[in-house]
């Protein structure tokens, strides 16, 4: 049940298409990120190691780096070594003998350094967009204000609390759909009254969602 601002228990009428469109748009772009992400691993590594065999390749010359070293540029995320796109220097016997023929890396040539750089420039456009919707699924979240009703005595303690989960499926109702993590609560709820509630959206953006704890109908209608 959704309350309006205007009022302590009043109808909210909340359009659910646009707040579902908002959460599938911040979906979208992320996974538009990982679907390139994907492509690059496929342009630089044109025949990937299959059923655990590697690949004997003969490596003549390689780019030593400042420190005497090979000069590689990862193709995957290595533990301890990298991420995906890093150049990085490593000893000639890794570089040979498990990073190149397991297709983990490829050599740091000019163009795959172009390569990589067109990549990054697309994850930034992709990112930007991806914060652009969390950031108007936040200003949508703002100007809402949800009801949860919950037994409680003559003094507005509640016999129970009111927690994340509660809070998540009263947002699905209004056509948020949300993880209970996102939801950041100093603490459960026990009182009756209004709570400004943060969700954690994105790293750089955060949405603060009104919550009203109300007694159950039975309980106020025995209290009239």
């Amino acid at each position: 049940m959704l309350a309006s601002e205007d009022s302590d228990y009043g109808p909210f009428r909340h359009q659910t298409c646009e707040a579902i469109g908002l959460s599938r748009r911040s979906s979208q772009a992320g996974m538009r990120a990982k679907q390139h992400c994907l492509h690059l691993k496929i342009c630089l590594s044109k025949k990937m190691p299959r059923n655990g065999r590697t690949i004997k390749r003969p490596y003549k010359r390689l780019p030593k780096g400042e420190n005497g070293g090979i000069q590689l540029l990862l193709i995957h995320n290595v533990e301890h070594l990298g991420k995906q796109g890093e150049i990085i220097e490593v000893k000639p016997g890794y570089a040979r003998n498990y990073l190149l023929p397991q297709g983990m890396a490829t050599i740091a040539t000019e163009h795959h350094k172009r390569m990589v750089e067109k990549h990054r420039e697309k994850l930034r456009a992709l990112e930007l967009e991806k914060l652009k919707s969390y950031q108007d699924l936040a200003n949508e979240l703002g100007k809402q204000s949800i009801t949860i009703e919950a037994n409680a005595n003559d003094e507005g303690h509640l016999y129970g609390s009111v927690g994340a989960s509660e809070i998540i499926a009263s947002l699905k109702e209004a056509g948020f759909t949300l993880a209970t993590d996102q939801i950041r609560l100093e603490g459960p709820l026990r009182e009756l009254g209004l709570y400004t509630v943060k969700i954690h959206l994105h790293s750089e953006v955060d949405a603060a969602l009104k919550v009203w704890v109300v007694p159950t109908a039975s309980e106020e209608a025995t209290a009239s």
